[in-house]
């Protein structure tokens, strides 16, 4: 087995990196594939949620676990994992630093979450070069989107602008990913009829089908 890779990476804090892991991480894991996440963000927030998971449901809500990882040793790690699991989903930090460059180069997929402002688009572009450096396939998606609103068109022109790709799926502002996060939950097992669970449904399998015609093979 090798894994599909994949990096979700932003160099401004509080895009939603870490929420949209875990969501699309339960969504695959619910469709029965094998899938595991590596924190290697100091700020531990993906680490937290999985501590919380099993606090509150046990070791049977253990799956998709989660492996705290740092420094030079992610790119074995990652290499090791890609053997035994159907998916590796990395949350990185933010900035552009050592740890986020090895999570995209160790990537067969980079994921940037994007909310619809001037300052999240701007702040995207040096991941998006660094994932055209490392050759790296990206996916930009369109994340905490209001209803009814020009300037997420807006922020779409711009983003064209840097020749990567956009989801068509776009995740709303839905305070359910939120609450879901708060009992160590995802959007999946915790409200699976909602129209937050419908958009990161559509989003794995968005994700999943660009993963394979992009073709870029795992570490």
């Amino acid at each position: 087995m090798s894994a599909q890779v994949i990096t979700i990476a932003q160099q401004k804090g509080g895009a939603g990196k870490t929420t949209l892991a875990i969501h699309l991480a339960i969504a695959w894991s619910l469709q029965g594939k094998s899938v595991i996440m590596l924190d290697i963000d100091p700020q531990g927030s993906l680490t937290k949620w999985y501590n919380t998971r099993i606090e509150n449901f046990g070791q049977t809500a253990k799956f998709p676990e989660v492996r705290t990882v740092t420094g030079w040793r992610v790119s074995n790690e990652v290499s090791r994992l890609a053997q035994d699991h159907d998916i590796v989903v990395i949350d990185s930090p933010p900035h552009t630093q050592t740890e986020a460059k090895i999570a995209i180069r160790s990537a067969s997929l980079a994921i940037i979450p994007v909310q619809p402002s001037p300052v999240d688009m701007w702040a995207t572009e040096p991941t998006v070069r660094l994932a055209a450096e490392e050759r790296v396939p990206l996916l930009l998606v369109l994340n905490r989107v209001p209803p009814r609103t020009t300037l997420t068109e807006e922020i779409v022109q711009g983003l064209k602008a840097y020749d990567a790709s956009i989801a068509n799926t776009t995740l709303g502002n839905r305070v359910l990913l939120a609450s879901s996060l708060l009992v160590g939950r995802g959007i999946g097992e915790y409200s699976p009829k909602s129209q937050a669970c419908e958009e990161i449904n559509a989003l794995a399998a968005e994700v999943l089908q660009f993963g394979k015609k992009t073709g870029k093979k795992a570490a």
